[in-house]
């Protein structure tokens, strides 16, 4: 692994690193899964049907579907354009740390840990602030038309919520803590994979994505994503709704 890696930042410039290699971590964690999430219901129909929280009557129709490809389309551009215009206004100097040695595992699992916990943070608060009622007509509600999501409209959002409660709070926590790239996109691959999966509609990990299911459906529960700051500010249990 280790000539593998000092072979790429040898031949590759830092911008080439980091800008095509997060692209292939999105398409691989985020893109393909999702895609394969939307497949289940032709490839696998009894497995479907067997792990599908939401009936058939409330499932989007192809026209939704595709609507909301194309909006996380041009999303996936927004984003990646404004990624590749970070680093060309730093001269090409990488976001993140690149060197030729690997981090070491300690390392990694301590800023994955760290990185885990800022998100959660960074999503609850700015999650909370695009319900409140000025933010949620405005750009929030786009997000909450599917009330029985997929997992493409994980990023079926306003460009705004693109940046400010999507991608700033997975591509800040390792900027601060001056992670090494490998660290960002191990913690890129988790929180796409998982995002996708809690849109997905399909309850296969012990309640995850019930727990978002349900925030679609109510509106006024589940903000975070791990559940901690739910539980500390007790958004864990469905109140009445007045959002």
């Amino acid at each position: 692994m280790e000539q593998f890696w000092g072979h790429i930042v040898t031949v590759y410039s830092n911008l080439q690193v980091e800008f095509i290699g997060t692209l292939l971590i999105q398409l691989f964690s985020f893109w393909i899964p999702s895609v394969c999430y939307l497949a289940l219901d032709f490839i696998f129909p009894e497995l479907s049907q067997k792990y599908k929280i939401q009936p058939a009557p409330k499932q989007p129709s192809r026209k939704d579907v595709l609507d909301c490809l194309g909006v996380v389309s041009r999303n996936q551009l927004f984003s990646s354009a404004l990624h590749l215009a970070t680093i060309l206004i730093g001269h090409g100097n990488p976001t993140y740390r690149i060197s030729v040695a690997l981090p070491n595992l300690p390392e990694l699992i301590r800023d994955f840990i760290l990185c885990v916990l800022l998100r959660e943070v960074l999503f609850y608060y700015s999650h909370r602030l695009l319900h409140q009622p000025y933010f949620y007509t405005r750009i929030h509600k786009l997000h909450h038309r599917f009330t029985a999501p997929i997992a493409l409209a994980a990023q079926y959002a306003h460009p705004l919520e693109q940046i400010f409660a999507n991608a700033l709070p997975i591509s800040l926590p390792p900027k601060l803590l001056g992670s090494h790239i490998v660290t960002f996109w191990t913690f890129l691959a988790y929180e796409l994979f998982m995002t996708a999966t809690v849109h997905s509609g399909y309850d296969f990990f012990a309640g995850e994505a019930r727990m978002h299911d349900l925030h679609h459906e109510k509106f006024n529960l589940n903000y975070g994503s791990i559940g901690l700051c739910d539980w500390i500010h007790g958004t864990d249990k469905l109140k009445r709704r007045t959002e």
